[in-house]
């Protein structure tokens, strides 16, 4: 291959944490006051802090961090109240934490199909709620991809669905003007390294209703320190459940609190900044031949931390060498269609711990030419720049 050009950046790599978090973190570890209930009379922990401003910037009455987004997920679901044996539908399109959640909660999975855009079929979806058991629908916004959610209530509202939100993947993001995860009765976010916020490893669960919060705080591991939460209804909700409900220790601690408050207050600035690196990408990729990026609908403000798309008509031989040359300079690319999961990505067929899965054409057949990327901050629009060469440089010489 002439004029071979090679991409050296780690697409692992992400920005470090700002000094100000830094400073609050060695704050927090001298002195020792990492569990979250470790803090003076009156005093407001560092996670009891965060609970209150990111449900201030979602707009919602309450907030609870979480050990993880997972961990989140799990919380909303027995906290909504889903029981063991109970139907939930969920996009085939999503990642392994998320039919682990519905999975662990005891809960029955119903996978519903995709479309081209990579969002969940609508019409799938409506006619799998048609069914008289089923009540429960966990929404994954995966990769960031926003489907039409005024037609999602739409839906929810005609045959009584209640809505949680997978929203790991759009923190900052909105649908006509309105952010993701402020839709469904609960919605769970995800601060693990490669997402919008990071502390290494950690979740966020919102919604308005007292009970569910009430619920999830107790689920947490709050033993019978819930006042110490700031970010919740008032004490006479706890009385009736807290002796009914178990401990499960998925609380975030403080360390990771104070890492994660700052970079709330420039969530919307990097937000911007990844979009930026995402529409050069865009760009570019629908540009070369063989190579399909979906449109993205214009009431979606997206937040593109990755970006997906799709090598039309291509056969698993070709994509594999597709991949690995790309990969040979530098540009590494996940890909959706691999027989066995690889690294963070997998197909439906994997989840086998549910029994029985169905056959979803559509979802095979999109997941088959799937490619998936990461866009790091610490990539520059130049860089961007950069990878699109590249990969229009390997297309060329293999795609037909």
């Amino acid at each position: 291959m002439s004029n071979t050009k090679t991409f050296t950046k780690d697409f692992t790599l992400q920005e470090p944490i700002c000094d100000e978090g830094i400073e609050k973190a060695l704050e927090i570890l001298k002195s020792g006051k990492l569990h979250r209930y470790n803090v003076d009379p009156g005093e407001k922990g560092e996670t009891a802090l965060l609970e209150e401003e990111f449900a201030a910037y979602m707009g919602k009455k309450y907030c609870l961090a979480c050990a993880s987004c997972g961990s989140a997920m799990y919380l909303a679901l027995k906290s909504a109240g889903v029981k063991p044996g109970d139907k939930v539908l969920c996009n085939a399109y999503t990642l392994a934490p998320v039919p682990g959640a519905i999975e662990n909660s005891g809960a029955a999975i119903e996978l519903v199909d995709i479309i081209d855009d990579y969002t969940i079929d609508l019409d799938d979806l409506e006619k799998k709620a048609m069914a008289a058991d089923t009540r429960w629908f966990m929404l994954s916004h995966m990769r960031g991809h926003i489907t039409n959610m005024d037609r999602i209530m739409e839906i929810c509202n005609r045959h009584d669905l209640i809505l949680i939100e997978d929203c790991a993947h759009t923190m900052g993001a909105l649908w006509d003007k309105k952010k993701s995860g402020s839709f469904g009765k609960v919605a769970c976010f995800s601060t693990q390294t490669y997402k919008h916020m990071n502390s290494g490893e950690g979740g966020l669960l919102v919604t308005d209703d007292p009970d569910l919060i009430a619920r999830a705080i107790i689920y947490s591991g709050s033993y019978m320190l819930y006042e110490r939460h700031t970010s919740r209804p008032g004490m006479d909700v706890f009385e009736s459940l807290k002796t009914m409900i178990p401990n499960y220790s998925c609380r975030m601690d403080n360390l990771r609190a104070a890492i994660l408050r700052p970079q709330l207050k420039i969530l919307d600035v990097q937000c911007e900044r990844w979009n930026k690196r995402y529409r050069i990408l865009e760009q570019g990729l629908i540009q070369i031949k063989g190579i399909t990026c979906p449109k993205r609908d214009s009431r979606e403000n997206y937040a593109g931390s990755s970006i997906q798309f799709s090598l039309i008509n291509q056969d698993e031989k070709t994509i594999q060498k597709f991949l690995a040359r790309c990969k040979d300079q530098g540009v590494e690319l996940k890909w959706f269609g691999n027989k066995e999961p690889v690294g963070f990505t997998s197909a439906y067929e994997s989840w086998k711990y549910f029994g029985e899965l169905p056959y979803l054409a559509n979802t095979k057949r999109i997941l088959a030419t799937m490619c998936d990327m990461r866009i790091p901050l610490t990539f520059t629009e130049d860089d961007c720049k950069l990878i699109i060469k590249i990969i229009k440089q390997v297309a060329e010489n293999l795609l037909k």
